[in-house]
Formats: structure tokens, C-alpha cells, sequence
């Protein structure tokens, strides 16, 4: 029998989901996406929960995006726009979350896995920490005005253009040095420091941290305008079902802008 993808354990006040499949970089499935809902409805539905932590198994990624395999049924640029609309689903709802929540990071951080530690409320990561979303150089399609949102909230316009047009990965270092990494440890260190920082949050006041975190996320989604016609004309060109096809034999996508 298979080893569950996600897993979701409760102790000491502490919700920990850890992404489990590190033989493919924890690259997410649908399965794990709505896992991952469901585990943020039982933080907030579970009165002894005062924190939420999310980790992966093994060392070489947190989460490596969305398993592109799931991009092989897509026919048109509206079946773009109901992707990002479940992933925003996703998204929003880590987002949510009553109690603080922390991203324990290692290895690649890009893609979907990008959006889910930026939604997360404190970052903690290694050097090895890679941070991205490259499909500007793999899969030619975009992101949700959401999640555009979220990388200029923590990175700012020239951070969030550097990284998308270039199709940069930032290091753990580099992230640290821009405020998008809360603290910086020794690949060694990850769970101390990390259990360190959520002894902290233990200690503090709930009600001053919600308050906190619900300011925050109102003033950023205030600001989000409508996509959807973006996201349309990306999702629904030649060159990315050109290039979802050519994923999986890595041969290289002579771009054509359409």
C-alpha cells in the first residue's frame, strides 16, 4: 500500500501537514490541494489548534509545483481559468486560517509551491531554499490575479518582474535578504528553529494575532482586480499545450507568442 501523500497530525496545540511525495518534489496532486483545505477547516474548526505548520518529506523540495500531468486534459484557455479558480480556492483558504500559520522550507519552493508558502504567514527556510515560478522558460502559461497579488505583497513590482521574466530562482539567502523569509537556519536546524518559533506563537496572545492576520489579508485582497481574460488567452495558446506536451520529454518549446 502507498504512503498517504499528505499527512495530517494534531499534538500539543500544533496542526502539522507535511507534503508526502518527495520522489516526485512533492509536486501537488488534486488529491493533496483538497487535503490541504480540509486540514486548514480542521485548524480552524478545532479549538485546541493555535498553530499550523507545513513541511515536506525529504530534502529536495517543499513543494515543486502542480503535478503537470494534470495539464494534459486541458483543451481551452477557460479550462486555465477553472484551474486557477480551484487553486485560488486552495490558496484562500490557507489564507483563512484563524491561527498563525508557518512553512518549514528546504530544497525547491516554486510554482504552486511558491503561492502556498507565500499565503502561510512566517517563512522559515534553509540556504538550499529555492524560490520561483519559472514557466516563463517551462510551461508558458501565468498565474491568478491573486496570486500576482500575493508575490507583489511580499517581493514588490521590480522582485516580482526579476523573478517571472527571467524565470529566476531566488536563493534562501536572497529571500531572507527581501523579507520573504521570516529566519534563515542551517539545513540541520530546520525543525528546531522552526519548533522554536512556534513556542513562541503559542505563548502569544490568539485574539492580537488574528487580528493581525485578518488586517493584513483585507488590505491585500482589496486591492485584486478580475484576470480571468489573462488567464484565458495564456491557457488557451499553441505554445502552452505545445509545451505541456513537451513537458515530459523535456524537449525544448520554440515559443511563438500564441
Amino acid at each position: 500500500m502507498d504512503d498517504p501523500e499528505l499527512l495530517v497530525d494534531a499534538d500539543g496545540g500544533v496542526l502539522t501537514v507535511t507534503f508526502n511525495r518527495p520522489r516526485q518534489r512533492n509536486a501537488m496532486t488534486w488529491g493533496m490541494y483538497e487535503g490541504l483545505y480540509e486540514a486548514c477547516e480542521r485548524a480552524d474548526a478545532d479549538d485546541e489548534i493555535r498553530v499550523l505548520v507545513l513541511k515536506a518529506a525529504g530534502d529536495k523540495a517543499f513543494v515543486a509545483g502542480t503535478d503537470i500531468g494534470q495539464f494534459s486534459e486541458f483543451s481551452s484557455g477557460q479550462d486555465g481559468v477553472a484551474y486557477e479558480e480551484k487553486i485560488t480556492r486552495i490558496i484562500s483558504r490557507i489564507e483563512d486560517v484563524g491561527v498563525p500559520t508557518v512553512a518549514a522550507i528546504r530544497g525547491f519552493c516554486v510554482g504552486g509551491g511558491l503561492s502556498i508558502a507565500s499565503v502561510c504567514d512566517l517563512r522559515i527556510a534553509t540556504p538550499s531554499a529555492r524560490f520561483g515560478i519559472p514557466i516563463a522558460r517551462t510551461l508558458g502559461n501565468c498565474l491568478s490575479m491573486n496570486n500576482y497579488s500575493l508575490l507583489l505583497s511580499h517581493l514588490g513590482p521590480a522582485r516580482t518582474l526579476d523573478m517571472l521574466l527571467r524565470a529566476r530562482l531566488f536563493t534562501g539567502e536572497e529571500a531572507a535578504a527581501a523579507g520573504f523569509v521570516a529566519e534563515l537556519c542551517d539545513e540541520d536546524q530546520l525543525e528546531a528553529v522552526t519548533d522554536g518559533v512556534v513556542t513562541t506563537l503559542l505563548a502569544h496572545a490568539p485574539l492580537s494575532m488574528w487580528a493581525a492576520k485578518e488586517a493584513v489579508r483585507r488590505i491585500r485582497r482589496a486591492a485584486i482586480p478580475d484576470g480571468n481574460d489573462i488567464v484565458t488567452r495564456v491557457f488557451g495558446s499553441e505554445d502552452f499545450h505545445t509545451a505541456v506536451a513537451a513537458f515530459a520529454t523535456k524537449q525544448p518549446v520554440a515559443w511563438q507568442g500564441r
